[in-house]
């Protein structure tokens, strides 16, 4: 009787820790999804803002054209970019145009002194923010996650739970590093 008890007491115990450890590697991957989504959300974020900037920089300096564009091209390929190496490109391409278009407001005293553009740039420099904060969430969860799929006790459920490894999030160009510098 003794012996049938430990075993049924070594079994649950089995189960329950398969249990804990299956749902850890859940939770860490819907972390990481979760993570992403809020990148996404404040680009989205960002690229919403980014029509109105480049409209009230319009009016001011109408010969800028190429800047603009560059402008224009750049959220046009943060808002169809899906996978983490496309987002994270496009990120990248949208802050340096982003530069851009800040380094020609700079030359235009009116503009600086409008209302507009200095609730845009404010608007921009909190989204600045708030994608360097998602960003910097999504790499502690990645971290979090890749950590608990390759060590034990953990990693004995990865291919139960289905959850491998996943990217970090990285801008390859290291000036693109760096959020735009948005003076007021």
């Amino acid at each position: 009787m003794d012996i049938t008890v430990i075993a049924l007491a070594l079994i649950l115990f089995l189960v329950v820790f398969a249990i804990i450890q299956y749902n850890k590697l859940i939770r860490l991957n819907i972390q990481v999804d979760e993570g992403f989504s809020q990148i996404e959300v404040q680009l989205k974020r960002r690229a919403d803002l980014i029509p109105n900037l480049v409209e009230t920089v319009k009016g001011y300096a109408t010969q800028e054209r190429e800047v603009f564009e560059r402008v224009v091209q750049a959220r046009a390929a943060s808002t169809t970019a899906s996978t983490l190496p496309a987002v994270a490109a496009a990120d990248g391409a949208l802050t340096n145009a982003l530069r851009g278009l800040l380094a020609v407001a700079e030359a235009y005293p009116d503009l600086k002194s409008s209302t507009n553009f200095l609730q845009l740039q404010e608007e921009l420099a909190t989204t600045e923010n708030k994608v360097s904060f998602a960003r910097q969430f999504y790499n502690d969860t990645v971290r979090s996650l890749n950590t608990a799929v390759k060590t034990i006790p953990s990693s004995l459920f990865v291919g139960l739970a289905k959850v491998g490894e996943r990217e970090f999030y990285e801008v390859d160009d290291p000036a693109v590093r760096n959020a735009p510098n948005v003076k007021f």
